[in-house]
């Protein structure tokens, strides 16, 4: 199912669905992150979520903590580059969309004393 950025994930019957296509129509239109977080958390959309359109290396981070599970790039992006990007930030203070907890929080928090 392809979504275009301006509809409500909410007003749609997610059935039978394995894959939704969100599109960046351009890369500063952030919609598409609203739209993602929507379904993984309030909609509890267990599917594909891909990112079309506009999609730069330097989203891919945001896109994965919202809930995308892939994403297009553009033309012009380097793939080793944007492999790169998921190695250079191991964890996050806040939840996002895939691990809600916030890190201290976290089981491994606990286990380790980080939440003192």
């Amino acid at each position: 199912m392809e979504l275009a950025n301006d509809i409500d994930p909410r007003t749609l019957s997610l059935e039978g669905i394995e894959r939704i296509d969100l599109n960046f129509p351009k890369f500063t239109d952030g919609r598409a992150f609203s739209q993602a977080f929507l379904l993984r958390r309030r909609l509890g959309f267990t599917g594909e979520i891909r990112a079309t359109g506009d999609v730069l290396i330097d989203q891919l981070v945001q896109m994965q903590r919202s809930g995308f599970d892939s994403a297009v790039l553009r033309e012009d992006q380097n793939m080793a580059f944007a492999q790169a990007q998921f190695g250079r930030y191991q964890a996050f203070y806040q939840g996002d969309a895939v691990h809600t907890l916030p890190n201290f929080a976290a089981p491994h928090a606990q286990q380790t004393g980080a939440a003192a």
